[in-house]
């Protein structure tokens, strides 16, 4: 790759990181990104008027100790007008009003209590009072009643006094995926005259990871999978109906493959489902309508060309809410009990819309929403008309932002691809401009045109530093039905990676992008994605960033806890049927031929994709004399979770695509990042 001079780049306006901070402080920056609060969650009152929500606040960088983003519990009335009900370094979750409106529920564990607690506040204000507590164990889930007299909670059983003891006398062995306990569902009386009291253990088989009250809080749905393993949570889960009185199962609805949320209408007659069209659907986006007494399910909006991502029933009429995701647009739609057709009470083009939450009068429903211009806020939607309560980020409002578009186009086989295009600050027709194409995981899921921008997706801090970004939905994607997400299936690394190549080729085409800056990135299969442009494909990109990538597809399957997920809906065969072909398709066996320098990112506690994975690749590409670097972060998973490591993944990520696509280096970037001076500079100032 040549070397861009530095008087070229400043022409065509690509500065440097730290011209960037001080001389465009109207842009997003990359230390605007550990700032970033979004809303995770809203519940509206029975009475429509007010919306509880809690907004996630990221801890300070170089002052607050390592951990989660705190999570906020605030109230917005239907004009705008925020109150601050539980904040600071608090961790709120599983929010619900009470039936008669006076009470917010809410969990959380505060220094007084040893596990997580069930807890309400008064909707007036005031001190947060205890309602439950579990003995030792934390409840991680619960649903109260709609007559607000009981509460169903879920929780991890107690562990046994004698196991503590014996871990600290040494006696720690662990026999892999045996020995697991089931989460258990206990059904607690919440009348003012009764004192809550230790419950029973209702007996339920297996696992139960959901439950849901009817509203006459006569039955219950809950939710079993086989055993914890989250193999058995996304392939073998059910959903049941439980008589509230006796405790039994009366009726077991049969579906296959991925499951998601249900909900009973409000007369008890019908249960909405979100489920898979079959075992080898590779995501929970179908809409099934299954009958409460008999069992019987049908879809309810067959060959939808999209997939649903939450529903709601309104309180009368039959009537279901829900959202629908088509393309990287989504809607709010309205559907009636007999029909499959469905009328759009929010068109797409509006914004991304997230959790519906429907009042007792069906005045008002909530949503959390995000836009090109804002994360995850909280909406409100009246006759059709949507408003945006609430506002996390008022700093983002004196931001300016580039241009953001979806796009669709062919592949070479005639295959319609896509993905969301965020141009390049000030971009100017005719200029060509390095570009960072960000690849999402799953590979079951889809980028939508909203908010684009977190620690390791550049979006519009990209635009900001001259690239042009984008967030490619090649085949295999949601949004498209169900037919669509199967394209991939049994050809990994095949066609739905070609795919990236056409994407490049059509920005490149257009004139937007100069095929020799050209950068690949994502986590998870958006890793595997960054690893194969490193390798097989390393001719069509000049760099590459790798995150939580799979490397061989061979010990990918022998070490992750998803293994007969793959297999049903990814692969569809079993490495030793098909060991060399396994082998090909992975990104060490072509790590010979690379001239892609590729930086290496991994959560060393990672169950999903073994951070071995990343090491393989390390390991071939290091012994070859090529250009690869390889981070880990302790105590990260599957993605980075912590502040701290996202921001110095932010870091990392840029200053490797600067490197070569913007400053044009042949060496490697220092892998040194001087945080002592950070951690002075920031003591100084808050002196």
């Amino acid at each position: 790759m040549k070397l861009i001079k530095s008087t070229i780049a400043l022409a065509v306006g690509l500065v440097s990181t730290s011209t960037l901070a001080v001389a465009q402080s109207d842009t997003i920056t990359l230390e605007d990104i550990p700032k970033i609060k979004k809303v995770i969650s809203s519940a509206v009152s029975p009475d429509g008027e007010s919306v509880a929500f809690t907004r996630s606040v990221p801890r300070e960088l170089y002052v607050d100790k390592n951990g989660k983003n705190y999570a906020e519990l605030h109230l917005v009335d239907d004009n705008g007008v925020e109150r601050p009900f539980i904040t600071g370094k608090v961790n709120i979750s599983s929010i619900s009003w009470s039936a008669d409106g006076q009470f917010i529920y809410f969990l959380t564990k505060k220094k007084t209590d040893k596990f997580k607690t069930l807890y309400r506040i008064a909707f007036n204000g005031g001190e947060a009072q205890k309602v439950f507590a579990l003995k030792d164990t934390s409840i991680s889930k619960y649903q109260l009643s709609p007559d607000g007299k009981q509460v169903a909670v879920l929780a991890m059983p107690a562990k046994d006094s004698a196991e503590k003891e014996l871990k600290k006398l040494g006696f720690m062995a662990e026999v892999y995926e045996l020995g697991l306990k089931n989460k258990q569902l206990h059904i607690i009386n919440l009348e003012p005259s009764q004192k809550p009291i230790m419950p029973d253990v209702v007996a339920v088989e297996g696992y139960v990871s959901d439950v849901n009250w009817s509203d006459d809080a006569s039955k219950l749905l809950v939710k079993t999978q086989p055993t914890a393993l989250i193999d058995d949570q996304y392939m073998k889960s059910q959903w049941h109906v439980m008589d509230a009185t006796t405790r039994q199962i009366t009726t077991s609805f049969k579906t296959e493959g991925k499951l998601g949320e249900a909900e009973f209408s409000h007369d008890g007659k019908y249960i909405a489902i979100l489920g898979a069209e079959d075992k080898h659907d590779p995501a929970k986006g179908r809409l099934f309508l299954a009958n409460a007494e008999t069992g019987k399910v049908e879809e309810w909006i067959p060959n939808f060309m999209g997939h649903i991502g939450d529903f709601e029933w309104s309180n009368r009429k039959n009537t279901l809410n829900f959202v629908g995701h088509v393309g990287a647009e989504s809607f709010v739609g309205q559907i009636k009990v007999g029909t499959a057709k469905y009328k759009k009470l929010v068109k797409e083009g509006r914004f991304i819309a997230g959790r519906l939450s429907v009042s007792d009068s069906d005045k008002t429903i909530a949503l959390t929403a995000h836009t090109a211009k804002h994360p995850s806020e909280v909406f409100m939607l009246r006759k059709k008309r949507p408003t945006r309560l609430s506002n996390s980020n008022t700093w983002l409002d004196s931001k300016r932002f580039a241009k953001q578009e979806a796009l669709t186009f062919k592949a070479r086989d005639g295959v319609e691809i896509g993905g969301v295009l965020i141009y390049p600050l000030g971009y100017q027709e005719g200029q060509r401009y390095p570009l960072i194409m960000s690849v999402h995981g799953g590979p079951e899921s889809h980028d939508k045109n909203g908010w684009l921008t977190s620690y390791s997706d550049p979006g519009q801090m990209g635009a900001a530093r001259g690239y042009a970004v984008f967030y490619p939905n090649y085949r295999g994607s949601t949004g498209k039905g169900v037919d669509y997400s199967k394209l991939g299936q049994g050809d990994y690394a095949g066609k739905e990676f070609d795919d990236l190549v056409d994407m490049k080729k059509y920005l490149v085409d257009t004139g937007l992008v100069d095929t020799k800056r050209v950068g690949i990135t994502g986590g998870s299969y958006g890793g595997y994605a960054s690893a194969w442009g490193a390798t097989k494909l390393t001719e069509h990109f000049a760099a590459s960033v790798m995150f939580v990538g799979v490397t061989n597809q061979l010990s990918k399957f022998g070490t992750t806890d998803i293994s007969n997920e793959m297999f049903l809906v990814h692969a569809r065969s079993y490495p030793w049927q098909k060991w060399q072909w396994y082998l090909e398709r992975s990104p060490i066996y072509w790590a010979g031929q690379s001239k892609t320098p590729l930086l290496i990112m991994h959560g060393k506690d990672d169950p999903r994709v073994h951070p071995a994975q990343s090491m393989e690749l390390y390991r071939y590409m290091k012994v070859q004399g090529k250009d690869v670097r390889l981070i880990y972060y302790p105590g990260e998973g599957h993605g980075n979770r912590k502040v701290a490591a996202q921001y110095d993944y932010s870091i990392r990520l840029m200053r490797w695509m600067d490197n070569y696509l913007i400053h044009g280096n042949k060496a490697m970037p220092d892998y040194k990042i001087d945080h002592a001076a950070k951690l002075k500079a920031t003591k100084e100032a808050n002196k």
